[in-house]
This record gives C-alpha cells, structure tokens and sequence, in this order.
C-alpha cells in the first residue's frame, strides 16, 4: 500500500495563535501509512483575492496563486485545523479556498475546531463552504479550552485523540474511494 499525503492547514494568521500547535498535534496523530505534513496559511501569504479572473477559469496569473495550487494538488488530502473568530472563521482561511477552484473538487478534507464551544459555529460554517467547492467535507472534533486545550495552546489529556485517528481513517477511505472511482 502506498503513502497517502494529508495536509494538515494551521489556518489562523494572528502573531499570538496557537494554532501551529493544535495542527502539530493533530500531525502527530497521523497513522502509519499516512505522512502529514503541516501547512501554515501564515506562511502562504496568499494577496487577498488578487487574481485579475475568477478562481473558477483556472487561469492563475500571480506566483502566489500557483504555488497555493501546486502545493494543494501535492496532497491525497487535507486536515483544517480551524478556530472560531466571531462565530466564524478566519478570512485567512476563507481567502485560501476562494483563491482556487478546481483544486477542491472531490478532495477529501478532514475539520478539527478549536477554542470556546470547541470552534462549533467556525466548523459548521466551514462545512458549508467546503460543501459548496464540492470538496468531501468530514466533520472531526472539537478541542474545547479548558477541558482538551489550555488558552495557551497545551494539549490537555482529555483531548480527542481517539476521534482526531478517527478522522484519519474517514479522510484515508474517502481519499481510497477517490482513487477507485
């Protein structure tokens, strides 16, 4: 069987984020036969939607928008780790999805929210983009403060690691269903 690729999106842009270790963790809790391999959208440092045509034609013009689509079109999959802002998501994120097109199309992506309320409302949210780009969207957990994650970022003992594995499993069958079709 050969290595599946998952991308694991860090998708907070903020200088005191802790999402760099939530994705860690989520990384390390990759399976065998999975390498994650983690994604900062604070290094991809994508223009805010710069493109002179729509997504949608595929024809991307900046070196920006198509390294962002040479690098997601590396993965057999992808893990968005995503926190709540405002009962929403960050627009570092949303610009990243509405930067491609085609890219997204049937690709498997996993969602592990975290913050107040375990980032419920930025995760169902995202669901519905996701759904909208005709990605497989796989709703994960949730890490809550104070009960899987400290305010600083700590993964705590009672955190989701058994449905974080979980996920994997449903992103690796969703990735396997993918290539049989």
């Amino acid at each position: 069987m050969s290595t599946q690729k998952i991308g694991v999106i860090v998708s907070s842009s903020r200088p005191t984020r802790i999402g760099p270790q939530v994705a860690q963790w989520v990384a390390s809790l990759a399976p065998e036969g999975i390498e994650a391999e983690v994604i900062d959208l604070a290094e991809i440092d994508l223009p805010f939607l710069a493109e002179p045509e729509q997504p949608a034609t595929g024809n991307y013009t900046l070196a920006s928008t198509v390294a962002w689509s040479e690098r997601v079109r590396t993965f057999d999959g992808l893990v968005i780790t995503v926190p709540e802002y405002n009962a929403g998501y960050p627009a570092v994120l949303k610009n990243a999805i509405d930067s491609l097109h085609a890219e997204w199309k049937g690709l498997p992506i996993g969602v592990v929210g975290y913050g107040w309320g375990a980032a419920a409302g930025a995760a169902r949210q995202l669901g519905e983009v996701l759904d909208r780009v005709q990605a497989v969207h796989l709703p994960g957990p949730g890490l809550s403060f104070g009960k899987d994650l400290s305010p600083e970022g700590e993964v705590l003992e009672a955190a989701p690691v058994e449905d974080v594995r979980s996920l994997y499993s449903q992103v690796l069958t969703a990735v396997r269903e993918k290539v049989t079709v």
